[in-house]
């Protein structure tokens, strides 16, 4: 669908006046950006699935449905979804892979992915390759999720999430093989610190194979990297009912 695509414009981790903001990054080879729906805004209009797709920016695939007024988007495609199947997204839809509705519909148990931290605002959690969120509990305006990092959390009920669990559940298991797809993918070496020369970072120089040689470890431009790992409080921990790490 070239309708859907546009090409991704290279930004290989410089900012705004050209500076490399963040390092290691460069090179990667031209793509396309696919356009998916992660709002599900046709309400009550049945989609059918008509091709199952790879897409280089995500680790998931997605699949393109064409609706019945001919529209056709692009959806992260859950595992189960074949061919001609048909999705729907609306408030009173069938507890079924691939359709959308709000929390608030969704039984306690049940696999959902493309969630909606703000109504309206378009899926922003559990997108990734064989990630899905656990309905835990609904409690009035909320619902519980636990998401695949152990964490429970407070979600509106009137957001949209996505029936069923990602597809493409051995991509973790996949093995990158070669540095020159490394480099194809965007990613450039990692040269260690102590290998470096004393211009170039603050671990380098030294005869011989030499330690840090400093009270703490430093980054490439001098700050310190152990400590001050103490974080401000954020607006959603009010949210966050059971911590990743207990």
């Amino acid at each position: 669908m070239k309708k859907l695509k546009t090409i991704k414009k290279k930004q290989s981790g410089r900012d705004v006046s050209g500076h490399v903001a963040v390092r290691h990054q460069g090179g990667e080879h031209k793509r396309y950006l696919r356009a998916v729906d992660f709002r599900r805004e046709k309400t009550d209009i049945l989609g059918r699935v008509i091709g199952i797709e790879y897409d280089p920016n995500r680790t998931s695939d997605i699949a393109l449905v064409q609706y019945e007024d001919g529209e056709k988007r692009y959806i992260l495609a859950p595992e189960g979804l074949k061919l001609d199947d048909v999705v729907v997204s609306g408030k009173e839809v069938d507890l079924k892979v691939g359709n959308a509705m709000p929390l608030s519909q969704i039984p306690i148990g049940t696999f959902v992915h493309n969630i909606e931290l703000t109504p309206g605002r378009g899926g922003q959690m559990a997108r990734a390759a064989g990630t899905s969120a656990i309905i835990a509990a609904h409690e009035e305006d909320y619902v519980h999720l636990r998401l695949p990092s152990k964490e429970v959390r407070k979600v509106r009920s009137r957001g949209f999430a996505t029936i069923g669990n990602l597809g493409n559940v051995d991509w973790k298991n996949e093995v990158i093989g070669s540095a020159g797809r490394k480099r194809h993918m965007g990613i450039r070496p990692t040269v260690r610190g102590v290998a470096q020369n004393p211009r170039s970072h603050p671990h380098g120089g030294g005869e011989g194979r030499t330690g840090i040689g400093m009270p703490g470890p430093k980054t490439y431009r001098g700050r310190s990297a152990v400590g001050n790992t103490r974080k401000k409080k954020k607006y959603s921990d009010k949210y966050i009912l059971q911590r990743r790490k207990k």
